[in-house]
């Protein structure tokens, strides 16, 4: 039979026959007619494969069943050559030949197998071409790789939504995926396992690389990233996060469902590629973790490192249920050292805030007695940081070193993290004390420990991770303290000052003593004008703990100095004798308690 006299389409009755016998030959029942259909066979496969090479044919242009019979023929052709190689005996020269011409035709038809698997594959859309892709326009069979180089960059999806139902393949149509799957049995069938998964390794490399690049991701070096600045450092962290939790729960699932639906009936290669892909874009991933990590240690960087370390934490598992067991422990492996080892970093960093709060013995005081830095800046670093308190306590769990002293001191009811964090609260509360004793002033420094002490409460009682850690009865303890603060202050700033109304002394016989009298007020206007010539000055920033202390204040100085003048001011001549020892009438005093702790440099008291 001439090739010009083949039907067009392989399925035929005469080609059913046809391969009837091609079948009984690959049995090894060998005669005549049958050798003589191999001949038939062989010059229509010869001109079917031809078809493909002179480009007037593609495959994603053939009909169901010609594609079908395409891969049958293939198929047929491996088991011929392996029948004609070891069980036909006879005519062994013309089996050599007919072997010889069977394969290279086998050849060919794998090469145009490669060729139209890559051709598929390369018709992959990006996460963003898929994201400016309208869900009900079907999918075109044409490239879309070519612009990729000039497209907008995008946004990276909004991690609570969904993933859409056209992401399941990575934007491969069921079409095609029906073609890939054809075209992997065939190339596999043939003898080209290694060439068929190299081309899909190459091509998902090449995609999930696009990918990152769309997505602004940058593969930084230990030795690029400890010559950045720490500022650009934290915004590629704060990408990386996103880009690694749409990688773990978003890209990685897809990729393992288009493996293994291109090759269901090799699950071994599936799992192969899968598998190797994971490992080489993850390394990406925790390389950018462990040059972040590499960078100079500082206080700073706490938080992004929990942040990465939580992030690979929470979405490795993730990874780890697509993997097969061959390759789970070397991802679980490479994800665990890089976490220990951001772990060792954070517990040190944190060991390193103990330090900075037991060496701040700097000199200079705090005007007014305000909150001094070192309390904002460990008050509110402990704040932030208890936001992490469950990680901070997996670390602390893993890496945790007890020396002697803190071994014979610590709470074992407690853990190791709120055993830290209540050891930097007690030195915290020694260098305050140890500042405040730098106060030449004892009010001064009473007010310094109020200011200290109310703004270690509050931020403490605001942060519900902290107050859980530190527990009540420490809350109870702190404002406990507080109040006797408040009570030594009034005692030592005011209790001269009232000892001046005091009624005793001031008569003998039932007879004010008026010199007495006189030095009484005097001494009362000039104290109550240096505690309020110095008091405006100090400094009580929260508000409401300067309203305690001006109200307290208040309740004891005007009703002892209302009584004090309402028995004693008739004693003095109406007039110019009253005014010169009368300075303060009761609501001037009010006026002049309602100024106090403002901070001002200079206040005038004022009259009525």
């Amino acid at each position: 039979m001439e090739d010009k006299d083949l039907p067009p389409s392989f399925v035929s009755e005469d080609h059913a026959k046809l391969f009837d016998k091609i079948d009984r030959l690959i049995s090894a029942a060998a005669d005549a007619d049958l050798l003589e259909s191999l001949q038939t066979f062989a010059d229509f496969f010869d001109a079917r494969v031809a078809d493909y090479e002179s480009g007037s044919k593609r495959w994603i242009q053939l009909q169901e069943d010609e594609s079908t019979c395409f891969l049958q023929s293939l198929d047929r052709t491996a088991k011929l050559i392996k029948s004609l190689s070891t069980t036909i005996h006879s005519h062994q020269n013309e089996n050599e030949n007919y072997v010889n011409r069977m394969s290279g035709i086998q050849q060919r038809a794998l090469s145009i197998l490669e060729v139209e698997f890559k051709s598929i594959l390369d018709d992959y859309q990006t996460s963003y071409d898929r994201d400016r892709t309208d869900e009900a326009k079907p999918k075109q069979l044409s490239s879309s790789t070519s612009n990729v180089q000039d497209a907008p960059q995008p946004e990276l999806p909004d991690q609570n939504e969904p993933q859409p139902e056209k992401d399941e393949f990575l934007g491969y149509s069921d079409e095609m995926i029906s073609h890939l799957k054809k075209l992997a049995n065939g190339l596999i069938g043939g003898g080209h396992e290694a060439e068929c998964s190299e081309l899909y390794f190459y091509v998902r490399r090449n995609a999930i690389d696009q990918n990152l690049k769309l997505l602004r991701f940058e593969k930084f070096s230990i030795d690029e990233m400890q010559k950045m600045q720490w500022e650009p450092i934290e915004k590629e962290v704060s990408s990386w996060m996103k880009m690694f939790k749409n990688f773990c729960t978003s890209l990685l699932p897809s990729e393992r469902r288009l493996a293994d639906a291109v090759f269901t009936a090799h699950t071994m290669i599936a799992d192969a590629l899968f598998g190797n892909l994971t490992r080489i874009v993850l390394c990406y991933f925790l390389s950018f973790a462990e040059a972040v990590m590499m960078t100079k240690r500082s206080a700073e960087k706490l938080f992004k490192f929990l942040d990465i370390y939580e992030a690979i934490r929470d979405n490795i598992p993730e990874v780890e249920k697509l993997l097969s067991d061959e390759w789970l422990p070397q991802i679980k492996s490479a994800a665990s050292l890089i976490n220990t080892m951001l772990g060792e970093s954070i517990f040190n960093i944190f060991i390193e805030l103990e330090y900075s709060v037991r060496s701040d013995t700097a000199k200079p005081l705090v005007p007014g007695g305000a909150v001094h830095p070192l309390t904002r800046y460990t008050m509110n670093y402990l704040k932030y940081a208890c936001e992490y308190s469950d990680t901070l306590e997996q670390v602390f769990r893993e890496h945790k070193r007890i020396d002697s002293d803190t071994s014979n001191s610590q709470d074992h009811s407690q853990s190791p993290f709120q055993c830290q964090l209540a050891k930097i609260m007690d030195l915290l509360d020694a260098n305050l004390e140890a500042k405040s004793k730098l106060y030449k002033d004892p009010g001064l420094s009473l007010v310094f420990m109020m200011n200290n002490g109310r703004y270690i409460l509050q931020k403490t009682k605001g942060t519900g991770e902290m107050r859980t850690l530190m527990g009540d009865p420490w809350v109870r303890k702190r404002s406990s303290d507080l109040r006797s603060y408040h009570t030594n202050y009034k005692r030592e700033t005011w209790t001269k000052l009232l000892q001046c109304l005091s009624h005793e002394g001031l008569s003998v016989n039932g007879k004010v003593m008026k010199p007495v009298l006189k030095e009484r007020f005097k001494s009362f206007n000039a104290m109550f004008d240096e505690i309020h010539r110095t008091q405006t000055t100090w400094v009580v920033s929260d508000e409401q703990l300067q309203s305690e202390l001006r109200v307290s204040i208040s309740a004891i100085v005007i009703p002892a100095y209302r009584s004090f003048m309402g028995r004693f001011s008739q004693v003095f001549t109406p007039g110019r004798q009253t005014e010169k020892y009368i300075k303060y009438q009761p609501e001037d005093i009010e006026t002049c308690i309602e100024e106090l702790f403002d901070g001002s440099t200079a206040q005038q008291s004022k009259k009525r």
